[in-house]
């Protein structure tokens, strides 16, 4: 555990699952949603490191008058206060619709410890004065301590989540003192203007604590969630917040973005996101709901950018084939290409008629993309002559995958489908052609594809946050991703 003071606070939201944000009335590609489970799972987590913090406050000295017949008036100081030892109770976090979150923690123990000294001055004569001084140490129990802080939750216009304590109360049912020295039998008489002391200090120490945490720990934390994560050379991954967290009565849902983009330039898609809704479940701790419109995003940058494109030569056929890219090989098939370019080798280019959909449906995700490919000559003048073209057609399913925090997918194809859609060469039987093609996709196109789906990307976690146990739902439109519990890595 990160042994700094926005300990408690930083558990808070780093389990809320952390370009210009879209324009009004978009929606989001991604909504992390915190449960109340996952909540009371933080709260407890975090009770912990409050009790870490709490032993590290510093209390300040404090002083009084005493005063007591027949002895008359003397000063006491209490100094060196430290908090030896505390136990925080009954801790809960709850949404506050509308706001953010409410931290409560009812039937807590503090025990103080440090030192006390006294002096009285006593007038044997006149002319004589005696100054007594005397010390030692003391015990506080401080019992019943209740604590409550809100925490309103918001967005910058950047899209960085931000975090502010809106009031906080503390309260103390119960302060006893137990003195000890050569006074304390004195000291004690004026319990009960001790004990009102120190329970005015510790309730304000304990809210300061909280409330300095906030602004000067776990805000600049929160500023340093990047809004936008790089997935490779690329394409990186927009997550700013489409709006501040929404806090409902049993949960809280971080809406992001969830828009994948070039690096070299970035264009505004030409379709929206869908309106996502998710089932009203509350028995994990957090749920991811991803649409399709992250993934389809991710398609439109990868085919822009020509990842999907490719090329065969007949030094990619495997040497024991019995077809090869030349115009030789091709005869049975093609005789006039044989005729016009005796002797010749081939190259086939193929790319993406558009960028591939990914569909989601009930259990289920395919894409169905189309390719085109276009036949070339390799003339002896390395001039690339076109001589047919080709359109491609196959369906795919999709598997989706998880580590404790990326998102990644694997392909499986189907068959292929070839049709001939233009021939400078005369009409020819595709058939030997729709061989080679799959075997070409099965064995290199596809697994380049999966070797980079297999990366994945990011999920929104801040710093040394993991999930575990996850269970996968897909849906008409959006895949829900929970997690039993998320855990800080160790060594954080």
């Amino acid at each position: 555990m990160k042994p700094l003071a926005g300990a408690l606070p930083s558990l808070l939201l780093r389990l809320l699952l952390t370009s210009t944000p879209g324009a009004l009335g978009t929606n989001p590609g991604l909504v992390a949603r915190i449960t109340d489970k996952g909540l009371q799972y933080v709260a407890r987590e975090g009770s912990v490191a409050l009790q870490k913090e709490l032993l590290r406050i510093t209390l300040p000295d404090f002083t009084g008058d005493f005063k007591i017949k027949p002895f008359g008036r003397g000063h006491y100081e209490f100094y060196s206060l430290s908090i030896h030892s505390c136990e925080l109770r009954g801790s809960a976090l709850r949404p506050l619709p509308g706001q953010g979150l409410s931290l409560s923690i009812s039937d807590s123990f503090i025990r103080v410890e440090g030192e006390w000294k006294a002096r009285k001055a006593f007038v044997s004569r006149p002319e004589t004065r005696v100054q007594v001084k005397l010390h030692g140490s003391f015990d506080v129990q401080v019992k019943g301590i209740t604590i409550s802080v809100s925490l309103v939750l918001g967005r910058e216009p950047s899209g960085r989540p931000t975090i502010t304590a809106s009031g906080c109360s503390s309260h103390i049912q119960d302060v006893e003192v137990d003195i000890s020295g050569g006074l304390g039998w004195l000291l004690n008489l004026f319990h009960n203007q001790i004990e009102s002391k120190f329970r005015r200090v510790l309730e304000s120490k304990v809210c300061e604590m909280l409330q300095n945490s906030v602004t000067s720990d776990l805000q600049p934390y929160l500023q340093t969630l990047p809004v936008t994560t790089e997935i490779d050379s690329f394409a990186g991954i927009d997550y700013s917040l489409m709006e501040a967290p929404r806090a409902t009565a049993q949960m809280l849902d971080v809406m992001f973005k969830g828009e994948i983009f070039s690096r070299d330039h970035y264009s505004p898609v030409t379709f929206l996101a869908p309106v996502m809704s998710l089932p009203e479940q509350q028995d994990r701790m957090v749920y991811f709901a991803v649409s399709d419109y992250v993934f389809n995003t991710a398609s439109l940058v990868y085919h822009e950018s020509g990842y999907l494109n490719f090329s065969i030569t007949d030094d990619m056929v495997p040497q024991g084939s019995n077809i090869r890219l030349t115009t030789k090989s091709f005869r049975p098939f093609i005789p006039r290409l044989a005729r016009l370019y005796p002797n010749m080798n081939l190259e086939l280019q193929g790319a993406m008629a558009s960028a591939p959909s990914l569909n989601f449906s009930p259990g289920n995700l395919s894409s169905t993309p189309l390719m085109e490919i276009e036949g070339f000559v390799l003339l002896p003048s390395s001039v690339k002559e076109p001589v047919f073209r080709l359109g491609v057609a196959t369906n795919v399913s999709a598997m989706l995958t998880f580590n404790t925090s990326r998102i990644t997918g694997f392909l499986k194809p189907g068959k292929i489908q070839v049709e001939l859609k233009e021939s400078k060469v005369g009409v020819f039987n595709v058939e030997l052609l729709e061989a080679l093609l799959n075997y070409y996709i099965l064995n290199t196109l596809y697994p380049k594809v999966n070797e980079k789906l297999a990366e994945g990307f990011p999920l929104p976690l801040l710093k040394d946050i993991q999930l575990y146990d996850p269970v996968l739902e897909i849906h008409k439109i959006v895949f829900i991703y929970s997690s039993e519990r998320g855990r800080e890595q160790a060594g954080s």
